[in-house]
């Protein structure tokens, strides 16, 4: 890689910029499917099962991005072209999905215990996380393919300062609406306005952003990229010979395989939060469980006010980041800390008290974003196949959650159905993730 090819920080900034847009929607979607579920008549033992949707779609559609993009030389750019695609997707499913419960589909049961309203929910959820894999992953490449080794901790703690000041505004605008007077009840069954507002303003701030780096960005072109990763070809205007992605799973670096092992605890004690801190915390501080009452919206609100806590701490957290001279110690620290976090979730009554909660795991959510893919594309350095990784590594993402998912009724079960206890033991899976990352190697 040539070392003479440094971007400005504005550069590395326009490069992510589109990302923040694109984590609205996340942010959104993370933070409110639980709730819409809920209202829409499941109960806590079917709602992880709604969870193994959009892992299981960004396990399909990202190696497939990373794959296609890695051969796609157009003059709108490699990643680009995908990037504006996912997100036209998405803003369209964003307006359908809190809607679900607003078209009298609620009463007629079809099968499998669900009803029409849910399954159109089911439907609108895989479309829209589709998009949003489709959108968010060409981001991250981007940054592999511009940005040289020596600024990658930097660049990528760019893209994980814009990701959670996205998470910070998508997680507060239910509370923002229902304090300028939206509704935030309606007639069960239905979801509330001041959730509906909230995804059709996400939606405009997401093609916002996106058409912003798509504007702004313009990509290496065939030549170029070749002689910035060093990368030898008989043309450099050829794009690297195919190869099957199980070929290239096999011929892995080992990199790849010890911080998915950190990213499995990782991202199974996250899908856990975004599963059961509803459900926790109305029980906890609200001491409800009566999804169609005014407490447990109410509690809905407040997920949203703990989850943006939680996106200022890793907003904090990532400038605290790179001064770490040793970034495996980083990302240690910044899991245990996030286990304190989840563990102490369960023992909590104060609604106010979480915040403490949630800012320490915004830590390890800090650190999830940035270290792992910082790892992952040193290691990746001159290899013309660096999309295909990236799209193969979000596996190591996806697997979990599905796990975690497909897993979770089984488990909450076997805790009394509390999910506060599931918090507990999603501090547990952090732990094994701190003492999973003496594993990684690094250059």
């Amino acid at each position: 890689m040539t070392s003479n090819h440094k971007l400005s920080f504005w550069q590395m900034f326009n490069l992510s910029f589109g990302f923040f847009g694109v984590q609205i929607a996340y942010a959104l979607q993370s933070a409110n499917i639980s709730r819409i579920f809920a209202t829409l008549g499941a109960d806590p033992h079917q709602l992880s099962f709604f969870w193994i949707l959009p892992p299981l779609m960004g396990m399909i559609v990202q190696p497939l991005i990373g794959k296609w993009s890695d051969r796609t030389w157009t003059k709108m750019g490699r990643r680009k072209p995908y990037l504006l695609v996912g997100a036209i997707v998405a803003v369209l499913v964003m307006i359908l999905l809190p809607n679900a419960g607003s078209l009298n589909l609620s009463t007629a049961y079809l099968f499998l215990g669900l009803n029409a309203a849910m399954w159109f929910g089911l439907f609108s959820l895989i479309f829209l996380d589709t998009s949003i894999n489709v959108a968010m992953q060409p981001f991250k490449m981007m940054v592999g393919d511009m940005v040289t080794e020596s600024q990658k901790a930097e660049a990528y703690s760019i893209q994980s300062f814009l990701c959670n000041a996205g998470s910070l505004v998508g997680y507060l605008f239910p509370i923002f609406f229902t304090w300028i007077g939206i509704a935030n009840t309606a007639p069960e069954g239905t979801v509330p306005d001041s959730v509906i507002y909230s995804f059709y303003f996400g939606a405009a701030i997401l093609i916002a952003c996106v058409l912003y780096t798509f504007l702004k960005v313009k990509e290496m072109p065939p030549k170029e990229y070749a002689e910035f990763h060093g990368i030898v070809t008989d043309s450099a205007s050829e794009p690297p010979k195919s190869e099957g992605l199980l070929k290239l799973l096999v011929k892995a670096p080992r990199t790849f395989w010890t911080v998915g092992l950190v990213q499995f605890f990782c991202w199974a004690a996250f899908l856990y939060m975004w599963t059961y801190t509803n459900g926790a915390i109305a029980h906890n501080c609200w001491d409800t469980t009566d999804v169609a009452s005014a407490e447990y919206q109410a509690a809905g609100n407040w997920v949203g006010v703990l989850f943006a806590v939680q996106a200022v701490g890793s907003i904090l957290w990532a400038l605290v980041i790179p001064r770490f001279k040793n970034l495996k110690a980083a990302y240690m620290v910044s899991l245990l800390a996030g286990a304190v976090g989840f563990a102490s979730v369960m023992f909590i009554h104060n609604q106010y008290l979480l915040f403490g909660s949630y800012f320490l795991i915004g830590f390890a959510w800090a650190a999830m974003l940035a270290l792992p893919f910082t790892f992952l594309t040193n290691s990746l350095e001159g290899n013309p196949y660096m999309g295909s990784y990236l799209g193969l590594f979000n596996c190591t993402i996806c697997l979990p959650q599905i796990v975690a998912a497909a897993t979770g009724g089984a488990v909450i079960s076997l805790v009394g159905g509390s999910q506060g206890a599931m918090l507990l033991l999603a501090g547990v899976f952090l732990v094994l993730g701190a003492i999973s990352v003496t594993l990684v190697k690094t250059k």
